[in-house]
């Protein structure tokens, strides 16, 4: 296992700065080999490579955590049921993946590598398919949007109801939707904000700042109480330790208020002697679009309080600075759970501060939108 961990992470090496031209292969190469496939991608593929290479990394950077990796392919298998690809599509792409890798790295890549990614697709393949063929759930659910309100320009919390059987998640989970309306097949992930309730009714929290993906600027400014929506099966692990008597401290920015109000609401239902800390960071006060909610959390459930900040607002009468700097004033933080959300600059500088503060890894769940 050390030498096929190693096999993969080296021969990575020389491909992972010119991911562009991977992308750009893969897919040229799958669509010369199967053309209908070309039908379960979106028209615009702009980002879809990222999000297929994401998942290749992924699986070859938690090859030495079998555990993980193994729960983590089943899930991923069990969501590519939304592009209903079968054992043939898998087949075809591995394909066009070795093909793609040989061709980016060059005269560095050599036989030895060659078979290190060919078992390693294969394990990957035997595992995504064991989690889609295991799950009796629909390959997606339709969701009816039941409010949509606007903060600002550019961001929106909405909610919407599955209409299926019921959609099971955990707090701090996130699955991915799809605007049919607006944007056929694109589909991009987003944290439930809430905790699971007997009404199927979920919550997202949007934000399309300038560069952002086309299907967030759709979610916030197209998207009407009324309109369906597609949503998958639900994944990530930034879930609750229920058996865990440690207090905990969660760290949100911007929209990564989500999945941290969802453990909040799943911690009212269950939490009696845990205190819970929230930060909570934005640039600018009216960013902090989810304060009110909170406070109504606050009034209701003393072992809970809220910490806001702003960056970029001297006139802010809370806490000044970035919400990494403000977590280390208040530590330390060695004694607790700690659940971090937000911007991938945000998140990695406050993973900085806890490795500073001495806090196990091991009690540490983050979820990013962006990469490390």
């Amino acid at each position: 296992m050390e030498n096929f961990a190693r096999l993969l992470k080296e021969s990575w090496t020389l491909v992972e700065e010119d991911r562009e031209r991977l992308s750009g292969h893969f897919y040229a190469r799958l669509f010369l080999l199967d053309p209908e496939l070309r039908k379960l991608f979106p028209v615009a593929m702009t980002g879809q490579g990222d999000r297929i290479l994401e998942a290749i990394v992924t699986a070859t950077q938690t090859v030495g955590d079998p555990e993980s990796f193994d729960e983590y392919l089943r899930a991923l298998g069990r969501d590519h049921r939304k592009y209903h690809v079968d054992a043939a599509h898998y087949e075809t792409m591995g394909v066009a993946l070795l093909d793609a890798l040989r061709s980016t790295a060059g005269d560095g890549w050599n036989l030895e590598y060659d078979q290190a990614w060919r078992d390693a697709y294969a394990g990957i393949c035997e595992k995504m398919l064991a989690g889609a063929a295991a799950d009796g759930n629909p390959p997606f659910w339709h969701a009816e949007v039941l409010t949509h309100e606007r903060y600002g320009p550019d961001t929106a919390v909405l909610t919407v109801r599955a209409l299926q059987s019921p959609l099971v998640w955990q707090a701090g989970q996130y699955v991915s939707v799809e605007a049919p309306r607006h944007l056929p097949r694109v589909w991009r992930t987003y944290s439930v904000a809430n905790a699971p309730n007997d009404d199927n009714v979920l919550e997202f929290h949007i934000r399309t700042p300038a560069g952002a993906g086309w299907l967030s600027g759709a979610l916030v400014r197209r998207t009407k109480p009324g309109d369906l929506l597609r949503l998958a099966a639900p994944m990530g692990s930034m879930t609750l330790d229920r058996s865990s008597p440690r207090d905990i401290l969660c760290v949100a920015g911007g929209v990564g208020l989500a999945p941290i109000k969802a453990l909040v609401e799943e911690l009212a239902t269950v939490n009696r002697t845990r205190w819970v800390h929230v930060f909570y960071g934005a640039r600018h006060r009216e960013e902090l679009y989810g304060l009110a909610g909170l406070a109504e959390l606050v009034a209701a459930h003393p072992w809970l309080s809220v910490t806001p900040a702003c960056s970029a607002d001297p006139d802010f009468d809370g806490e000044l600075g970035d919400i990494s700097d403000v977590v280390s004033r208040y530590g330390p933080w060695t004694a607790h759970d700690c659940y971090v959300s937000g911007s991938a600059r945000m998140v990695r500088s406050t993973l900085r501060v806890l490795a500073e503060d001495e806090v196990p890894p091991d009690t540490i769940r983050y979820d990013t939108f962006g990469n490390l």
